[in-house]
């Protein structure tokens, strides 16, 4: 197979569509590991116990489009316009209200309206706001990306970075729970591998997780990518650790 050149490979990446939180554009161009607990399988299983949720921070709903049996009562929230959108025409047929969110205001629902809060990858969480909306013994179940995930792609284009990203340790995040009321029931972390096998891979990860490299843009990083190209071709995949922890805590 004829290796595509530099340019292809950046022409490609820049132009695809990076709405929504599906990442199967990646598919035999990156791999990441996958923590061994199984977030999708094990989030559905509390929905179909669960009589009204609330899924954070939703993306474009994929994650929770794939759940087999959702509570009477579910929503979704998201901030972003163009990921509203795409929520909205993937989980509205589902029954899933789809409510745009601004992340700094407060959740736009009563005190104890959920017995289920769930949120795959959120940006951040407003812990006192989850434990609002949970009604007493409700749960908030989620994966959050841990701190340094990734570290090597942002150290690529930005230098050594300081360890400026404390706040994701998971003892952070048991004890911001419990400052709320939350009791903690389950966290785990994991250390993953993660392979990005040319350089229009990297480019798309970087153009849909934004805050890996704050301000990236094709033009702004060339002649990085140029070089990180040429490490690929020359040495294979660019190798990164993903850092993962899973979270559970209910409401006394």
């Amino acid at each position: 197979m004829r290796r595509r050149s530099f340019e292809e490979l950046v022409n490609e990446a820049a132009t695809a569509d990076v709405t929504g939180w599906d990442f199967s554009w990646l598919d035999g161009r990156a791999t990441e590991e996958r923590p061994s607990w199984g977030y999708a399988k094990m989030m559905g299983k509390k929905m179909a116990s669960a009589s009204a949720a609330l899924d954070l921070q939703t993306g474009g709903g994929e994650v929770l489009a794939k759940v087999s049996k959702l509570p009477a009562l579910t929503v979704a929230t998201e901030s972003w316009p163009p990921n509203v959108a795409r929520a909205t025409r993937l989980l509205h047929p589902l029954g899933v209200a789809v409510i745009a969110h601004d992340e700094a205001e407060p959740l736009p629902f009563a005190a104890n309206a959920f017995d289920l809060v769930v949120s795959r990858h959120p940006v951040a969480v407003w812990w006192d706001e989850v434990a609002r909306v949970l009604r007493p013994g409700g749960r908030y179940f989620s994966q959050h990306v841990g701190p340094r995930s990734v570290g090597e792609v942002s150290e690529f284009f930005l230098g050594p970075q300081p360890d400026g990203d404390s706040v994701r340790e998971p003892g952070v995040a048991r004890a911001q729970a419990q400052a709320a009321g939350l009791i903690v029931t389950d966290l785990r972390a994991e250390s993953l591998r993660t392979e990005f096998r040319d350089v229009g891979a990297v480019i798309y990860f970087l153009r849909k997780v934004i805050w890996i490299v704050p301000g990236f843009t094709v033009d702004a990083y060339r002649g990085r990518l140029r070089q990180l190209h040429d490490q690929i071709e020359r040495t294979g995949p660019f190798l990164a650790t993903t850092r993962r922890f899973l979270i559970e805590a209910v409401k006394q």
